[in-house]
């Protein structure tokens, strides 16, 4: 049986902007919520509950025609107004669920890298940027980049782009790299990416298989190991020393190694070619696969180049190149260089994956080499480059190492000092990193990482100076 009427506790706010009607409604709403009004009980009638809240009767008839509408209220004929029996006090909310991608990372162990200011954002704080892996894109011609670009608008567009890549890129780039790193390749042996990040990934989706043990350099290139991860390998450290990857320390059971061996990210070693004899070796007697990132090999200054592993053996190994570092990362264009069928291969993953390189983008790319504007760049930023290396080693040269190529060099530092000097360059405005970003675990090297692309000249010089002063005060003139 019902129980006689109820008297809620209702309070009205008459300096407030709502309506009192709305006010009405939502306190008794609360009320049956909250378990102070419970299904069948009966309320007071419109007179008696305007009269106790000092309101117009039509105040309490339209709210409780607002409820009878909703649900909560019923009328019964010659009885009054109840608080419906579907109406219930609101469920415990229960303990909140992680969402799925969440707790997905977590079981995977891929975790993203962690959230860093972007260059652009140093930029705008006035900080001097020395950190590695941009290039100087303040040097690149206007005026061609914009030619290529138009004549890129107005090609015809492919409704059935080639995965390989578009064929002119590809043989301009064949060539590119038969001049620059004496590969002789033809465009059969080239697929064009959009990037070094994209040219690993298709290379892992086609190389894989899930639980597969995968050799990293170690220290490394971190992108590489969480792309090589996300396609299911078994990330496995491989030591490397000033000259690069050890070949003799390679652990067993891998089935393909990364390397960086034009300029060893971060240590900056290029692998001697007795070493790239002995690692083709040893592709030839584990049937592993070796990815060669050609990561820095354009730009070298008092060294002769040496042979891309490639060349030295076309069957056993991969090379990845980009022109990101070359000319702009807004470009997005890399390659994938292997033997014909495994190209042929690499398409048909990457058809399968929906994943290709713009056209417009390619067809840019391909105008600049073929006009001589990419060389040209090349050959000025060679000279912008030797130019920055030697302010660094103005200041620092005694300390650093690796800085025979590439656009950065490493400075070795005692393990207890790296914080301290990193933490006291970032106060001072210039902001460096360290070879903790750069270990699959803990470091086994120490020290920082310097890149000399990214800042103009006179920031660079500043930077470099900063560091000087923090290094002589902490450790000594060098």
């Amino acid at each position: 049986m019902p129980r006689q009427h109820a008297e809620p506790a209702l309070r009205l706010d008459r300096s407030g902007d709502a309506p009192l009607t709305l006010q009405l409604a939502a306190a008794l709403r609360a009320a049956v919520t909250g378990g102070s009004l419970t299904p069948g009980e009966r309320l007071p009638s419109s007179r008696t509950l305007a009269a106790q809240l000092g309101v117009s009767r039509t105040v309490v008839t339209d709210a409780y025609q607002q409820l009878y509408a909703e649900g909560w209220l019923e009328g019964r004929h010659g009885s009054g107004t109840f608080v419906a029996p579907g109406a219930a006090p609101a469920p415990a909310e229960p303990a909140p669920i992680e969402p799925a991608w969440r707790t997905a990372a977590a079981r995977s162990g891929r975790t993203a890298t962690e959230d860093r200011p972007t260059r652009a954002e140093l930029r705008e704080r006035g900080l001097i940027d020395l950190r590695p892996g941009a290039p100087w894109v303040g040097s690149v011609d206007r005026a061609a980049w914009r030619r290529a670009w138009r004549a890129a608008a107005d090609l015809p567009q492919d409704d059935d782009p080639d995965p390989r890549g578009l064929p002119e890129l590809r043989s301009l780039l064949a060539e590119h790299l038969r001049r620059y790193r004496g590969i002789a390749v033809g465009p059969e042996n080239v697929l064009v990416t959009r990037g070094t990040g994209n040219g690993l990934d298709l290379a892992g989706a086609a190389l894989i298989a899930p639980g597969d043990r995968v050799g990293v350099e170690e220290p490394g290139y971190g992108k590489a190991r969480a792309v090589l991860a996300a396609r299911g390998a078994r990330i496995v450290p491989c030591p490397v020393d000033r000259d690069g990857l050890v070949v003799d320390a390679l652990p067993d059971g891998l089935g393909l190694v990364y390397t960086t061996p034009a300029h060893q990210y971060p240590l900056g070693g290029r692998l001697p070619v007795p070493r790239r004899e002995l690692l083709i070796s040893w592709a030839r007697a584990t049937g592993a696969v070796v990815i060669e990132d050609d990561y820095d090999a354009e730009f070298r200054y008092d060294v002769a180049p040496l042979p891309a592993l490639y060349g030295m053996d076309p069957g056993r190994v991969v090379l990845l190149g980009t022109l990101s570092k070359t000319l702009t990362p807004d470009l997005g264009i890399g390659w994938i260089v292997a033997e014909p069928d495994l190209v042929e291969h690499l398409a048909r993953v990457r058809r399968n994956l929906t994943d290709r390189t713009p056209g417009p983008v390619q067809a840019a790319t391909a105008l600049l080499l073929e006009r001589g504007d990419l060389d040209r760049h090349l050959r000025r930023m060679r000279a912008e480059y030797a130019r920055r290396r030697a302010l660094l080693i103005e200041y620092l040269g005694p300390r650093l190492t690796g800085d025979t190529a590439g656009l950065h060099a490493m400075l070795p530092l005692p393990a207890r000092e790296v914080a301290p000097v990193v933490a006291e360059a970032a106060a001072r405005g210039v902001v460096v990193d360290d070879t903790g970003r750069t270990s699959h675990g803990e470091p086994t090297v120490h020290g920082l990482v310097l890149g000399y692309g990214s800042a103009s000249p006179p920031q660079l010089r500043r930077g470099c100076a900063v560091l000087a002063g923090i290094l002589d005060r902490r450790l000594g003139p060098a």
